[in-house]
């Protein structure tokens, strides 16, 4: 039976990924015909200075643990794209391949191909300079093994976290001892801000945002032809244990200057680009930029699939011009968290203009058609980048793209609503998809309409279609089926690695489910690095109104370890605090540590445990401060449903 006709779907089918549709090989056949795919410099840029490959293309954990293994993608062995793979990203996933010690010039060597990210060693007078310790410790300790491996064994003197991102700081624990930091021995260094903008991300909206990030990243892909290939950045994220060791210095002013280990550093600030919180920096003596994340080799993100806070395309140009005016003028080299480095002055200046020019035209372009009235879905398709952007490999849009950062931009600045009161205030996603079903003729008369579809090749429209009826009745397998085909397809045409990753997650998920997995709970370095500001604000999103209800309470809290005290309150199912402050009518005083409440928020202590040893006093009406707690969410899972309605949503 072939996919698109009007019998009916066995069952077993919604099991079997398919092969790429004829539309499929065809959009995949003409992306190849049209972009110079005989331009080999990148092949050649990613492999210079290559001094070690990642011993066995393997990270292991002490227990055997496989948690890095770049044999998964030996699938990835020539030129030639199968058709279930769009070309263009092909050729990335080959280039995001390169991996292992790299020497980038006198003193200034990579590590790439462990993580996601890069990990840059700079050698300095007094020691070595890490940075962006990649995302797990384990695989950090690795790859500085191998950078010992090949070159003397010196004691690392500072850490540098370019910006608030976990592949960019949570293996710090792998490469560092939090011993020789209070020490001394190790400075900490990260841009302003760094610390409220990892309690931004990673923890009041971290759990949603980590259960997306399984579709951008597509971790539970099969790897293979017909399921993850790359994730645009670079090949997966790593596995294993993230931490974070909070910065002993902060760089604060738009530009500063610091002797490091021997080296001058010159840094940059360059907020609310590519994170909320990041710096770009110039080495002078060495002759190299490090750009952070800000200049890719690919079209980045205004808004990540993950969710984010919508970042600002036009200031994000801007710092990249700042750049080119300030160092570029001096720099032999340009490095980058990710990716391969570009070599030579005119080849340095050609690429951070193009990386410019392609953020700000994105953004003005999205600004001119949103003064003309268009709609985000209409601009989107409107726009395309012009010629000296359009046929650049460093401009594509393997990591974000042009369609969706039209939309962030476009949320930036008139929010989510375009404007159409029909919109507004919408039905929500069953009892809209019900009645959409409803007037369509029924599930049947659907379903064989986008199957006819599907034929055609006008897959996104059948996936649109299709996902009204599993809203519909979730429990519809011809529906599920089609419309996993269907972002089976799309998957396979996409350019963009997270496109690609979230199409075919999207089908796994409607053809198996979501894979249970038990609740997550914050890392405890994480939850000891929030200030206590964030941490009750983190408390305050996990309560319960309906077991509030008809609560008032005020509970003063001393922190012994950090000298604090605030007034947290409890009125109208909310929580509120204020920092600073006492009550002299609060019904309860508890005095303990951070390091207390940390434990109990982590179940690695119990409340009446920690009374009974002393950890924790409560002077007034103890009953207040349990009840509180009693008040609060368990842990949630992390495995929402996303494909279909969900527990208690209809």
């Amino acid at each position: 039976m072939t996919v698109g006709s009007a019998v009916p779907v066995p069952a077993t089918h919604l099991d079997v990924a398919r092969d790429a549709e004829p539309a499929t090989r065809k959009a995949n056949e003409a992306m190849a015909a049209g972009l110079a795919f005989g331009d080999m410099r990148d092949f050649e840029a990613a492999q210079r200075g290559l001094i070690a490959p990642v011993p066995d293309g393997v990270v292991q954990s002490q227990n055997g643990t496989v948690l890095w293994n770049l044999g998964e993608y030996a699938f990835i062995d020539g030129e030639l794209a199968p058709a279930t793979v769009n070309p263009s990203l092909w050729r990335m996933a080959r280039l995001n391949l390169a991996n292992g010690l790299f020497k980038v010039t006198e003193r200034v060597y990579q590590l790439r191909g462990f993580d996601i990210a890069n990990m840059t060693v700079l050698e300095g007078d007094g020691g070595l300079i890490l940075i962006d310790p990649l995302t797990t410790a384990e695989v950090a300790r690795a790859a500085l093994a191998l950078y010992f491996a090949h070159r003397p064994k010196r004691p690392v003197v500072a850490v540098i976290y370019t910006h608030s991102h976990v592949d960019h700081y949570g293996g710090v624990r792998g490469v560092i001892d939090e011993a020789d930091v209070k020490a001394g021995k190790v400075e900490v260094i990260a841009p302003a801000g760094f610390m409220e903008a990892i309690s931004g991300e990673n923890v009041l909206a971290g759990l949603p945002m980590m259960r997306r990030a399984q579709f951008q990243f597509g971790h539970l892909l099969p790897r293979g032809p017909r399921g993850q290939v790359d994730a645009g950045l670079g090949k997966a994220i790593a596995r294993g244990t993230p931490g974070l060791i909070a910065p002993t210095r902060t760089i604060e002013r738009p530009v500063e200057d610091h002797t490091i280990a021997g080296l001058n550093i010159v840094f940059q600030l360059a907020p609310e680009t590519e994170a909320p919180a990041e710096m770009h920096m110039f080495y002078p003596e060495l002759g190299v930029l490090n750009m952070a994340e800000n200049a890719c080799p690919l079209l980045h993100n205004f808004i990540p699939l993950r969710g984010a806070v919508a970042r600002d395309p036009r200031i994000w140009a801007k710092y990249i011009g700042d750049a080119i005016e300030m160092y570029a003028p001096h720099a032999d080299v340009l490095i980058g968290q990710h990716h391969w480095p570009t070599w030579g002055r005119a080849a340095i200046l050609d690429h951070l203009e193009a990386q410019r020019d392609l953020y700000k035209h994105i953004h003005d372009q999205t600004l001119r058609l949103m003064n003309k009235g268009w709609r985000p879905a209409e601009i989107a398709e409107a726009i395309d980048l012009p010629p000296g952007l359009a046929e650049r490999w460093s401009a594509r849009g393997y990591y974000g793209t042009v369609s969706h950062n039209v939309k962030a931009v476009y949320q930036r600045y008139l929010s989510w609503y375009d404007g159409n009161p029909c919109n507004l205030h919408t039905l929500p996603p069953v009892p809209a998809a019900r009645k959409f079903v409803e007037y369509m003729g029924g599930p049947a008369a659907v379903l064989a309409r986008a199957r006819r579809d599907f034929a055609r090749g006008e897959f996104r429209w059948v996936a649109q279609v299709m996902k009204e009826v599993v809203y519909a009745d979730p429990d519809n397998r011809e529906a599920r089926a089609l419309c996993a085909d269907a972002l089976e397809q799309m998957g396979y045409q996409a350019e963009s690695a997270t496109w690609r990753n979230a199409f075919l997650y999207g089908a796994q998920e409607l053809r198996h489910g979501p894979v249970r997995m038990p609740p997550r709970g914050l890392a405890a370095d994480t939850l000891a690095g929030l200030s206590t500001d964030i941490f009750f604000d983190m408390l305050a999103i996990r309560l319960d109104p309906v077991k509030a209800a008809g609560r008032s309470t005020t509970v003063n809290w001393h922190f012994t370890d950090r000298s604090e005290q605030l007034v947290l309150t409890l009125g109208h199912c909310t929580l509120t605090h204020r920092l600073g402050a006492r009550s002299e009518t609060a019904a309860a005083s508890v005095t303990t540590t951070r390091t207390t409440l940390d434990a109990i928020v982590l179940g690695r202590l119990k409340v009446p445990e920690a009374l009974e040893t002393g950890a924790l006093r409560i002077d007034g009406d103890t009953t207040q401060v349990a009840a509180l707690f009693a008040m609060l969410d368990p842990p949630s899972a992390m495995m929402f449903d996303i494909l279909t309605p969900g527990e208690g949503r209809s």
